[in-house]
């Protein structure tokens, strides 16, 4: 296996764990079968978001006219990505994670200009799309899967 792929399972880690702490703490009755599992689905979910954000990047590049390429996650790109976690910082949070996504994000397009032949801009745009609609869909995943697992446990009282 290589120090790349161990770097992305480790950001997928690192980000479910981000995301699974608050709900964690929000329910204290929660077994710990589910928190295992949930921190291992979290894990492989993000881990293959990760992986495949250059791979949508590639694709909308292409689709601008832009020459086909193969980026590649380095040991060096993916390594600011451990730091996911952060989104578990209260108030901080959200504001940190976002910064952290963003440099990654500058640097993939940096990678995605210097390989195909579109501009500065539209490789940030296409990295920009291909996070953002990334996110989206697992975000939507996410609260399907919490949707359905959440017990209705509220009766009417009368």
């Amino acid at each position: 296996m290589s120090v790349v792929v161990v770097l992305l399972l480790l950001a997928g880690l690192s980000e479910a764990v981000g995301r699974l702490l608050p709900v964690v703490s929000r329910r204290p009755g929660a077994s710990e079968w589910f928190v295992a599992i949930s921190l291992a689905t979290g894990t492989l979910v993000e881990a293959a978001v990760f992986t495949s954000w250059p791979w949508v990047s590639e694709l909308l590049a292409a689709r601008l006219g832009g020459d086909e390429v193969a980026i590649e996650w380095t040991s060096r790109m993916v390594a600011p990505l451990l730091l996911s976690a952060i989104l578990a910082f209260p108030l901080l949070g959200p504001f940190l994670h976002t910064l952290l996504i963003t440099g990654v994000g500058i640097r993939l397009a940096q990678v995605l200009h210097a390989e195909s032949d579109i501009g500065w801009w539209p490789a940030l745009m296409c990295v920009a799309v291909a996070g953002v609609g990334l996110t989206a869909a697992v975000t939507a995943i996410r609260w399907g899967v919490a949707w359905a697992v959440t017990p209705r446990t509220r009766a009417a009282v009368a």
